[in-house]
């Protein structure tokens, strides 16, 4: 590429044949001129600049269907585009691949190669990366936004027992739906929060009252309230289930499955209580209940419904498998070496306290977490430097995965809140444009919109009205081209 000077197309035939390979053609996109020799640009044939070659033989119509304006005097192409992208997409012609400069949308440079017909396989893998993520926020977008659409819409052809399970579904699925939905989701949490205080409260001996065989039970009071906490859960989890949309997906659910856990100790411990005794010893029958009355600690889990920060958390664990696993593997190196060192070093002293390796994986731990209980540790002079260097290298381990992770979940926890916001001004344009005339006002042709993108992942092209500079497209199968520069045509 070379900026244009006083060079100039060289005459055509009068037969109107094509521009030999030598041929030079100017382009302006938004403002910047360009030169491009032609044996560059027929190495890709099909792309739009390759076809401007050829174009002038067919005259003004075949012109004007690859630009937006031609000046003949100038013999100079118009194109109303991003000049910044454009500069990276010709890098194709001249290296054989295309990186986006940073600070360039990838939706937008997606676009922009698609108007220019270059194909996507010739932009580099990294950029690829940025792409596919930008694709799977719209993704989020899409669905967010069609989900809510789901919840404004009214099918009249549905069924009475349809209607009603979509409105139970927003009742205890969503808060923000309505105001007793809120009160409902506000009870929910303090029958989740009730019932972790009784679990804990009744283990406190002088709340306990001893039953008949002599054993300390649970005042009947807390039984009672437990027991009201359970049925409270018992119903929510049926109606949920009932209500659902797809109940495969709702029992295969993560919290639901921990809000089973929850509620499932319960009726097998009061069915052992009634029944067990028949079947087994009275002994075995509470070491069960006992072990099962254990696992009511899962209830403290459903506070991750009612919690995005819990489930935030949650999610950017889930992202940091690969630093979890760093942090795991220089602390199980680190307990390895220490406790072998340690053990070495202390067999010379008469009292020592590490009897195997084995037992000063325990010393090694809590040293190199800085707990030191102080049950084991060293009396030689070389076990105590190993000590003090099993505790320093100890933080450095579990110091340096802990940034990545912390940057994860922050970098989860604003692109929830950016997808979050960026949804609800996608159905604000929706509604305003609705308002203006550029769409219907019905909410059921709010809802074909969103079903039009239904084959593809993404939203229709009709939704693509709006210029402000916040708005994020969302993606569509077709193309558009601007003509606004057509005043030769």
């Amino acid at each position: 590429v070379k900026m244009a000077g006083d060079s100039s197309f060289p005459d055509m035939d009068s037969d109107g044949s094509e521009i030999n390979e030598e041929a030079e053609i100017v382009v302006n996109v938004g403002g910047v001129r360009q030169v491009f020799y032609g044996d560059n640009l027929n190495q890709y044939p099909e792309t739009r600049l390759a076809e401007l070659i050829n174009c002038l033989s067919g005259g003004y119509d075949s012109i004007f269907s690859l630009c937006d304006d031609y000046d003949p005097g100038k013999r100079e192409f118009y194109f109303d585009r991003d000049p910044d992208a454009f500069k990276c997409i010709i890098d194709v012609y001249y290296f054989g691949e295309i990186h986006m400069k940073k600070g360039i949308c990838p939706i937008c440079f997606k676009n922009e190669m698609e108007f220019w017909k270059v194909d996507l396989k010739f932009l580099d893998d990294c950029c690829k990366a940025h792409l596919s993520e930008k694709k799977e926020e719209l993704e989020e977008i899409a669905r967010r936004v069609q989900l809510i659409l789901d919840d404004l819409g009214v099918d009249a052809s549905e069924s009475h027992w349809k209607r009603c399970q979509k409105y139970i579904w927003k009742f205890l699925e969503k808060p923000e739906s309505s105001y007793p939905a809120r009160v409902i989701a506000v009870l929910s949490f303090l029958f989740i929060l009730i019932s972790s205080i009784v679990m804990c409260v009744g283990t406190i001996p002088d709340l306990q009252i001893v039953d008949a065989e002599g054993n300390r039970v649970e005042h009947p009071t807390l039984d009672s309230i437990e027991t009201a906490c359970i049925g409270w859960f018992t119903v929510e989890y049926v109606l949920r289930l009932i209500s659902s949309p797809n109940k495969l997906h709702f029992v295969l659910s993560f919290m639901n499955i921990v809000d089973v856990l929850a509620i499932l100790p319960f009726y097998v411990s009061l069915t052992l209580t009634h029944l067990g005794a028949k079947l087994m010893e009275l002994s075995n029958v509470q070491q069960a209940v006992q072990a099962l009355r254990i696992m009511r600690i899962a209830r403290i889990f459903k506070l991750a419904r009612h919690s995005s920060g819990l489930q935030t958390l949650t999610y950017a664990l889930k992202r940091s498998f690969k630093e979890l696993g760093l942090l795991l593997m220089y602390l199980a190196v680190g307990i390895f070496v220490f406790s072998a060192l340690g053990y070495t070093m202390e067999q010379s002293h008469p009292e020592t306290l590490f009897k195997s390796i084995p037992q000063s994986f325990w010393w090694a731990i809590i040293t190199m977490t800085t707990v030191g209980y102080g049950d084991i540790y060293p009396k030689t002079t070389l076990g105590k430097l190993n000590a003090a260097i099993s505790f320093l290298c100890g933080v450095i381990a579990i110091a340096l995965p802990i940034h990545p992770i912390i940057n994860n979940f922050v970098r989860y926890y604003n692109k929830q809140r950016v997808l979050e916001t960026a949804a609800k001004h996608e159905l604000e344009l929706m509604e305003l444009n609705s308002a203006e005339g550029k769409t219907t006002s019905s909410k059921c042709e709010l809802e074909d919109l969103v079903r039009e993108g239904k084959e593809g992942p993404f939203y229709s092209s009709r939704l693509k009205v709006s210029h402000s500079d916040t708005f994020i497209h969302l993606l569509s199968e077709e193309k558009h081209y601007r003509t606004r520069l057509q005043s030769c045509k």
